[in-house]
């Protein structure tokens, strides 16, 4: 019996909304604008949340490094003044490595040595655009590289400063095209170098490309690219995930000792741990979803008001029908009822076409910024729920005021 009522409910609804088809279209468009709103910007949130995980999952769950800080500002009496950490020189990351002995722990060194050189194989050169690493052995495992041919850098490969080298997936595309890049040789500033190993595609982080890289031994790449005050980054990977804080903190210990350091004294250097870093980027994403919820209450409380507004005049144009159908039995409760499936109908429809161009317009964003597209479930459930309580909040009272009108004055209503 409910189950037909129900169903009778939703016809008459129906029949209603074609009656006032215009009205119900501009009302669904207005509710469908800040579904829109909503769901476009959380699927770009989604998106990007995504790719920054996706970029710096690569340095591990289990990883932290240690690098300078560049500008940190310290309150002295009062006032402010920059102070600018020195440097990690080669000298203090060698001491580190050997004094850090922290149980399953890898350490590994390396530093950029150029960011806008020219490769060359045979007759045919890049631009100066790639990026040349000095690295150690250990570098592409605590970095999370992976290769889609060829092999890591050995401990003999370091150990003699062989002239071998990686490169990045680019240059498969480009200056390597069309032949197998292992055991090629390539020169970089008239040294020549083998080729070992191919890294698997990373795209861009932040606009800066990931392909276009080549890892070389890390004191070939000192002889070759000299130059004072190079600065020199630590990557430590922890084995076992529940030591990564007692390891952290031994690190801090060491480095400081290595860079003899006072107890009242500050540290100058800075140790990023990945997830720390993931989550603060993350944490200005959040910022993002606040405005696209912003955006979508403005919208949807416009909406509302609209909704709400075509309820009350169809409570109006109707009279005569609410009165005719309560002289004939219906109750208040079944008066109520009808119109308030009305309201649902038209929230939940507005909501449906709100979803859908909201998920199509993030789609079309994320891809046009090379993001990979996540399916934004928790958006589309928000965006359920906005338009849920948009109905109801609009449909309570155009409801009460049609189960209360009197019978009688209904239908002497022209």
């Amino acid at each position: 019996m409910m189950l037909k009522l129900f169903k009778e409910n939703i016809k008459i609804a129906l029949g209603s909304i074609k009656t006032q088809l215009l009205r119900t279209i501009l009302t669904v468009l207005i509710i469908a604008i800040g579904i829109t709103a909503l769901v476009g910007i959380l699927t770009v949130v989604a998106a990007l949340e995504n790719q920054i995980s996706s970029d710096f999952a690569s340095m591990g769950a289990n990883t932290f490094n240690i690098n300078q800080y560049e500008n940190t500002t310290r309150n002295r009496g009062g006032g402010e003044r920059e102070i600018i950490n020195p440097i990690i020189s080669y000298p203090d990351a060698v001491a580190f490595r050997n004094k850090y002995k922290y149980p399953f722990t890898e350490t590994s060194i390396s530093f950029t040595a150029s960011s806008a050189a020219e490769v060359k194989y045979l007759n045919t050169k890049t631009d100066p655009e790639n990026k040349i690493v000095g690295v150690d052995e250990m570098y592409a495992v605590n970095s999370g590289l992976e290769f889609s041919a060829g092999r890591n850098f050995t401990s003999f490969d370091i150990a003699n400063n062989a002239f071998v080298c990686i490169v990045g997936s680019d240059f498969e595309k480009g200056l390597l095209k069309d032949v197998n890049p292992i055991d090629k040789i390539i020169s970089i500033r008239g040294a020549k170098f083998r080729v070992i190993g191919v890294l698997k595609e990373k795209g861009s982080t932040f606009g800066n490309s990931q392909d276009l890289r080549v890892l070389i031994p890390i004191q070939v790449a000192r002889s070759l690219f000299s130059a004072p005050n190079i600065n020199y980054s630590l990557s430590v990977m922890v084995g076992r995930k529940e030591l990564l804080d007692q390891a952290v903190d031994n690190a801090t210990s060491v480095m400081r000792r290595v860079r003899k350091l006072s107890p009242v004294k500050d540290n100058n250097f800075g140790v990023v741990r990945s997830d720390d870093l993931i989550n603060r980027i993350l944490g200005i994403t959040q910022y993002l979803g606040l405005a696209a919820w912003l955006i979508g209450v403005i919208t949807i409380f416009g909406s509302s008001i609209a909704l709400m507004n075509i309820m009350i005049v169809s409570v109006t144009e109707r009279t005569r029908e609410i009165g005719v159908r309560k002289a004939l039995g219906a109750k208040k409760s079944t008066v109520a009822i009808q119109f308030f499936i009305e309201t649902l109908l038209i929230g939940q429809i507005g909501g449906l076409v709100g979803i859908f161009f909201g998920i199509l317009i993030g789609f079309g964003i994320a891809s046009a910024m090379d993001f990979a597209f996540v399916i934004p479930w928790g958006a589309i459930l928000a965006a359920f729920a906005t338009s849920f309580m948009v109905a109801i909040v609009s449909g309570l009272y155009p409801a009460i005021k049609a189960s209360k009108l009197d019978p009688i004055e209904a239908l002497r209503y022209e």
